[in-house]
């Protein structure tokens, strides 16, 4: 069954972990921790090739973690501030252009706004300056400093009848993007983590993400486009959660594991203020995707 984590930080952990005691380096991972201030930390997790990748289980590419110590507890300047750590990072992964033209990107909100804790990326999507029309309209008024920017929600399957990726590959086709930034839910180990943790990464999305549901891959192989992803945990593998308090205190852990995947039992869990979590995350993840993206008119 193992440990079920979206997190490549909590990957690397896991690995750790089971080295018994080695604490030197994850062949085929580069890890750098910056402070970025006293309450937000950055982890940049690079997983080189096919042996890293083998470890953490995770595709070869970027993964940074920005850690908000406080949480949301904080002020809104500090929320502002997470904002625009966040952003960048993003900053740093934009693709490169040559010439005078706007990036153009296209902005997709995954999950499903009437659950909450599958609402992330519809509502951060939602917070997010669309620009694409101005330049459709008035290509030589649009202001320096603006990418063009589109905006999609798909919803999901069971409220549309269509799969997700489809709709999103047709509106790529519409759109014409340098990029797809998408925006979901995630999977954490630990508690913790659902209101401290934001992830980034350059390898798309694949399926399985977040609270489970079985899309198929966003990523620069099936969209045609690089992908960024952003996303921050908001739920927990009912089994995960077991295994991971209680396995220090089993004998036959193994066993455990088995029994729990035979009950066929697993349920997905999430925080009792989880609406606070979404709202208070979208709004930080919006803000920090109109800086990266719009800074002429964001700071």
């Amino acid at each position: 069954m193992g440990i079920r984590t979206d997190l490549a930080l909590e990957s690397k952990e896991i690995f750790e972990e089971g080295r018994s005691g080695d604490a030197g380096e994850i062949p085929g991972v580069a890890v750098d921790v910056d402070q970025w201030d006293q309450d937000i930390r950055v982890t940049r997790i690079r997983i080189q090739d096919e042996e890293g990748a083998a470890a953490l289980g995770k595709p070869p590419g970027n993964y940074i973690t920005i850690e908000l110590e406080a949480g949301l507890s904080g002020t809104e300047a500090r929320r502002e501030e997470a904002a625009r750590a966040v952003a960048a990072e993003l900053k740093k992964l934009l693709p490169q252009r040559d010439g005078e033209s706007p990036l153009q990107v296209l902005v997709v909100g995954l999950g499903n706004p009437e659950v909450t804790p599958d609402a992330l990326g519809p509502r951060a999507a939602g917070s997010v300056q669309v620009t694409r029309h101005i330049f459709l309209l008035f290509r030589e008024q649009a202001e320096e400093g603006m990418a063009c920017v589109s905006v999609l929600c798909p919803g999901v399957m069971a409220s549309t009848g269509m799969e997700t990726a489809e709709l999103i590959r047709k509106a790529v086709e519409i759109a014409g993007p340098d990029l797809v930034l998408a925006v979901d839910a995630l999977a954490a180990r630990e508690a913790s983590r659902i209101n401290t943790t934001i992830q980034i990464s350059d390898t798309g999305i694949s399926p399985g993400a977040g609270t489970g549901n079985m899309r198929k891959e966003l990523t620069e192989k099936s969209l045609g486009r690089k992908v960024l992803a952003v996303g921050v945990p908001t739920v927990i593998d009912s089994n995960t959660l077991i295994m991971d308090s209680l396995g220090g205190f089993l004998t036959e852990p193994e066993k455990a594991e088995q029994y729990l995947a035979e009950q066929g039992a697993s349920v997905i869990v999430t925080s009792s203020d989880i609406d606070q979590v979404v709202a208070g995350f979208s709004e930080i993840l919006a803000n920090a995707i109109n800086i990266t993206l719009h800074p002429g008119i964001y700071s």
